[in-house]
């Protein structure tokens, strides 16, 4: 029971630790932490627009949560959220453009986001095929295909399909477009907030249905907390260890329509940088929780989007401390929780 509720203060307790560490360094710099806390809070979430940044960056957050989150059920590291969104990113925009102009809306973005899916599940499989099949680390692997296809995307998209005089590939159909909610219901008007957030939220609830609701969820819980006695019991671990890096590299892939369908249209050089390294910060916040993870992603979107509204005043680059002070806190407490 103790140690329940130590696991659940833990996020907290990391929380304010990783703030008290912010606030000194902003009063190195000279100024207020209230003050700057004050004023990034009512530049967010105490204005409409900021609100809907905050929600858009949270958007793919999720989905790259998820992307780690899924395979750390059973003890694997996926790194490759970076190549995986990068994948889809660039898959997703390829086919939106290649559409027919006369897709209906349904079809185009259904088309775009399962081919999405399907890229960052392939560049996923790859490294769980790798370590089924011949023992290769999934860390190193995820790692290495994150430097491929950044390599792949990046040939292609020079040489291939930007347009002219652009590092950017042509703008997808219309009908492949997903609205944003200030054209649709009038809410956090002007800012890239879409409904590829109602797309993240049902992944969410669609993981944790499929790992604590189902037979599979619970096999792949057993192969992750005791692989031979899952194994003795009948139990496919390698299978497991397939489908739980294909979920995953599926949703990293997924995460990118909220870039390219809701928000720009098009994929361009950069647009998904740093998505999938944030989202193994966003997951081991979350304790790989897939209903958690909406609060931590929540957290990590208002302090990206908060330590551009103060960069003004202090740089931003202490709320990226604050991210790496949050993780090492949430790891330095839980392994002090171990030894209690």
């Amino acid at each position: 029971m103790r140690n329940s509720l130590f696991k659940l203060l833990t996020p907290f307790l990391a929380i304010i630790a990783a703030l008290f560490v912010s606030a000194l360094l902003i009063m190195a710099t000279g100024h207020d932490p209230l003050k700057i806390y004050q004023k990034m809070f009512s530049m967010t979430f105490g204005s409409a627009y900021g609100t809907g940044q905050i929600i858009f960056r949270t958007t793919s957050l999720i989905l790259a949560g998820l992307a780690v989150a899924i395979p750390f059920k059973l003890k694997l590291f996926n790194i490759g959220g970076e190549g995986q969104v990068l994948a889809g990113a660039f898959v997703a925009a390829t086919v939106g453009f290649l559409l027919p102009p006369q897709t209906p809306p349904f079809v185009a973005i259904a088309t775009c986001s399962l081919s999405a899916m399907i890229a960052g599940s392939a560049v996923a499989l790859l490294a769980g095929w790798l370590k089924v099949r011949f023992g290769i680390n999934e860390v190193i692997s995820t790692i290495m295909l994150n430097f491929i296809v950044q390599a792949f995307v990046g040939y292609m998209l020079t040489w291939h399909l930007a347009v002219p005089s652009t590092v950017h590939t042509p703008e997808i159909i219309q009908s492949a477009q997903i609205p944003m909610f200030g054209s649709i219901i009038g809410i956090w008007d002007k800012s890239p907030a879409n409904f590829s957030t109602l797309i993240a939220l049902a992944a969410c609830l669609g993981a944790w249905a499929m790992i604590f609701k189902t037979t599979t969820g619970y096999e792949m819980r057993a192969a992750g907390l005791q692989p031979e006695a899952a194994q003795y019991g009948g139990i496919n671990a390698n299978a497991h260890i397939l489908r739980a890096m294909a979920a995953g590299g599926a949703m990293a892939g997924l995460a990118s329509t909220n870039f390219v369908l809701g928000y720009k249209h098009f994929y361009e050089a950069g647009l998904t940088s740093g998505i999938g390294f944030i989202g193994i910060a966003v997951a081991l916040l979350a304790y790989a929780h897939p209903l958690w993870l909406v609060a931590s992603a929540l957290l990590f979107g208002f302090l990206e989007y908060g330590g551009l509204t103060v960069n003004a005043y202090v740089p931003k680059d202490i709320f990226m401390m604050v991210q790496a002070v949050t993780i090492l806190m949430v790891l330095v407490l839980t392994k002090a929780m171990q030894r209690v």
